[in-house]
């Protein structure tokens, strides 16, 4: 089974409040055994639209990165980063 990756792209303009949203995310993400590949850092803009921040989260599968963002954590998580940032997330399906 190939594994899945979240990959966001946000722009966050309360960065305080957005610690909030990484705590309230925490518990979902660990307990759907998420691996963080990319958290924020120096990036190269090479082609198209960027935003400030970048992630790369891997899971173990398509079904375990969807019940994930599913999750009453994530979601309750999810309005706190709405509120505080501008992101673009999408779920890719790794290859084997």
């Amino acid at each position: 089974m190939p594994k899945a990756y979240w990959i966001a792209h946000v722009d966050v303009s309360d960065p305080e409040r957005y610690q909030d949203y990484i705590a309230a995310a925490a518990p979902a993400l660990q307990r759907h055994g998420a691996k963080f590949l990319a958290r924020g850092g120096p990036f190269e803009p090479l082609e198209g639209n960027t935003r400030v921040r970048n992630v790369v989260i891997e899971f173990a599968s398509m079904e375990d990165a969807l019940a994930c963002y599913r999750s009453a954590e994530y979601q309750t998580g999810k309005g706190i980063r709405e509120a505080v940032s501008t992101a673009d997330l999408l779920i890719v399906e790794g290859v084997d």
